[in-house]
């Protein structure tokens, strides 16, 4: 036999399987297993080295040489994962013990409704629940719409009150007929040229005006708009239906009070404010604060969309949404809706 039969012979191969087992035995961390796995079954590892010997052996030991190295390769391979496992294991279980499971738990901070949502659906159920209808409409909207239809013709006084914000866009005539809505009012009238009459809708939506912001004024904000048309209907089925809705929403005992107000789009036109002590009765002194502006349906705007007003009449409202969150939360400065500080939305 020569060196090179001795030096490769099945002998060495037991020998150096045997050191390779008692390290690897000895590993007690990835980072060392990761180094035995180097050292021997790498590209350049004992193992590596023996395979690529065969080639100096006599043809006639080849292969009892290859089965033998083979077998240990094998063996080696299997071992190291079984070593893997374990060492996982122990690492895992120490882990575990390492917890103090009598610390208090993290707490999960649940999310919750934005308080304008919230005040949006409380007053839509108030409708729903007398028969109303919950419709919504597009926020970028036609001058003929939003203005023209509601009696509020080109150049009326009337349009400097609302602060229009127009959208940059030309017609063939060189006017601007867009715009972003400043109320949600334009509904009335797309649902009154589809529908006849009955119709009860309520119209949740935002609404935009060029507007200097402070504590109580904003340039984007909630409104709901009310419209019930049919035959027969009179003055007192709007106070009725508004008396109703302050009473769900502010209390059993809340005091409502109506005044003449002007709107181009009703006739007579109204406000309604309600006693804001008198659901506590805490005092006698009155707090009246107004929460939203109502009237007839002007005929104009019932002829507009082809409605006989002989025969037909009707009531629309107009809710501020943030104005009602505020009174009921105890809010003072509008702008805290929407300065999504969490310290504030998380009260809610």
């Amino acid at each position: 036999m020569n060196k090179n039969s001795e030096k490769n012979s099945a002998q060495n191969i037991d020998k150096v399987l045997n050191s390779a087992l008692t390290e690897l035995s000895a590993t007690k961390t990835l980072d060392s297993l990761d180094e035995w796995r180097i050292r021997y079954l790498g590209r350049k590892g004992i193992v590596v080295q023996l395979k690529r010997s065969i080639s100096d052996l006599p043809s006639t030991e080849r292969p009892e040489f290859g089965q033998t190295i083979n077998s240990a390769s094998t063996l080696l391979e299997e071992k190291l994962i079984d070593q893997h496992t374990k060492i996982l294991s122990r690492n895992s279980t120490n882990h575990t013990e390492s917890i103090d499971v009598t610390l208090p738990g993290v707490p999960i901070n649940n999310g919750s409704l934005h308080p304008i949502t919230q005040t949006i659906r409380d007053i839509c159920e108030a409708f729903t629940s007398m028969g109303f209808e919950i419709i919504e409409g597009p926020e970028v909207e036609l001058d003929y719409y939003n203005f023209q239809m509601l009696n509020i013709p080109k150049h009326h006084p009337a349009r400097d009150g609302f602060n229009t914000l127009w959208i940059d866009h030309e017609d063939a005539n060189g006017e601007r007929p867009m715009l972003l809505r400043t109320h949600t009012s334009p509904m009335q009238i797309r649902t009154m040229e589809k529908q006849d009459p009955p119709i009860r809708l309520v119209v949740p939506g935002k609404v935009y005006r060029y507007e200097a912001t402070d504590s109580s004024h904003e340039w984007h904000f909630s409104q709901i708009e009310g419209l019930a048309v049919d035959k027969g209907i009179t003055f007192a089925n709007l106070k009725g239906t508004l008396y109703e809705f302050a009473r769900r929403l502010f209390g059993e005992d809340v005091k409502v009070r109506f005044r003449c107000d002007y709107f181009p789009f009703v006739e007579p036109g109204a406000e309604m404010a309600i006693d804001w002590n008198s659901r506590t009765k805490d005092t006698e002194e009155e707090n009246w604060v107004e929460i939203l502006g109502a009237g007839m349906v002007h005929p104009k705007v019932l002829k507009a969309v082809g409605y006989d007003t002989e025969k037909y009449t009707g009531f629309a409202f107009g809710i501020g949404v943030e104005r009602i969150a505020m009174l009921r939360n105890g809010i003072d400065d509008i702008r805290l809706f929407y300065n999504n500080d969490v310290r504030f939305l998380g009260q809610f």
